[in-house]
């Protein structure tokens, strides 16, 4: 039986105002999540003319800080452990990236906005360049399938 709590400490649950988000929030729900763990609720909100170059990954959904920071504290509530939340501005692959290295995360739980083709070309995927460059092991969720 694989036991969680002995693997990762410190997971980074990097949420939007998205489908996927709310299946981060899920599995965050079902983890068997203890005090000794702590989480980390982030969002990323993109800058004015940060997400102009279409090659560039870009924010899933945005929203305004006020709104995002009460999404936060909603899931917030429901976890077992200590939490944190963070509210940063900048490009979203970079943003969790370094939150991932401040919090020195063993786990980054994320959602997928399940592009294809030429949308997944122009707008790049976040999900896929945090798998790639991250310093831990990362969980990508496609929207309604949390696990």
């Amino acid at each position: 039986h694989w036991e969680f709590r002995s693997v990762f400490h410190t997971i980074l649950g990097a949420l939007d105002d998205s489908t996927p988000a709310q299946a981060v929030s899920d599995t965050l729900a079902q983890l068997r999540l203890t005090p000794e763990h702590l989480v980390v609720l982030s969002h990323v909100m993109v800058l004015p003319g940060e997400d102009a170059d279409a090659t560039q990954p870009r924010a899933t959904m945005d929203m305004d800080p006020e709104r995002a920071k009460q999404s936060l504290i909603a899931y917030q509530d429901s976890l077992p452990c200590p939490s944190k939340i963070e509210i940063v501005q900048g490009e979203p692959v970079a943003e969790i990236l370094r939150l991932a290295q401040i919090y020195q995360a063993d786990l980054i739980i994320l959602g997928s906005r399940g592009l294809t083709g030429f949308k997944r070309i122009l707008q790049g995927s976040v999900s896929s360049q945090v798998v790639e460059e991250a310093p831990c092991a990362v969980l990508v969720l496609k929207a309604g399938e949390p696990l």
